[in-house]
Formats: structure tokens, sequence, C-alpha cells
């Protein structure tokens, strides 16, 4: 019971577990997606490891949340972009047509 009562018991579990990085995804979402966001994404999962590595185990877990926002922005703006890019040439494909 007094595990549950010390926030520092809690917190010193966590900190065996290494938060994921999202690099593998981040460069996935800068070669097919969105270059800008996704190089961001590359900034901060690249930093994950070496700050949970020297105990900064709060860097760590806050690097990982922003590298995996930046790569989910990108993956977005890029699914965006082709939308559009297919509507507008699909929109002109039809009106080439229908004027022929």
């Amino acid at each position: 019971m007094s595990d549950q009562l010390n926030p520092e018991v809690s917190h010193t579990t966590n900190q065996s577990v290494r938060p994921k990085n999202y690099l593998v995804e981040s460069i996935l979402v800068t070669i097919f997606c969105c270059l800008p966001l996704g190089i961001v994404g590359i900034v901060f999962a690249s930093q994950v490891n070496s700050k949970f590595d020297a105990g900064d185990y709060a860097g760590a877990e806050s690097t990982s949340k922003q590298a995996k926002q930046f790569m989910i922005w990108g993956l977005i703006a890029g699914v965006v972009v082709l939308v559009a890019y297919l509507a507008i040439f699909g929109v002109a494909i039809i009106a080439g047509v229908s004027t022929q």
C-alpha cells in the first residue's frame, strides 16, 4: 500500500521501458509523403535513444511524442496533397474527355 502512495516508486518502474522512437516511420514519411515534416520527425526520432541512454527519461518520452506527432502530420499532409492532386487532374481529364 505504501508503494501506491509514493509516486517515485511507480515512476521508476516506467524508466526501464524505452519509448518508441518512430525513426523508420519518419523516414518513410519523408520519402513518400511530406519532406519537411518527415525531416523534423527524423530529427526528434534520432534524439529519443540518446536521451534515454543519458537518463533523461522524461525528455525521451517527450521527444518520442513529438516524433510521432510530426510523423502523423507528415502522413496526413501527404495524403491531403495526393487527394488534391488526383482531384485536380481527375477533373481536368473528365473536362477534356467531355469536350471531345
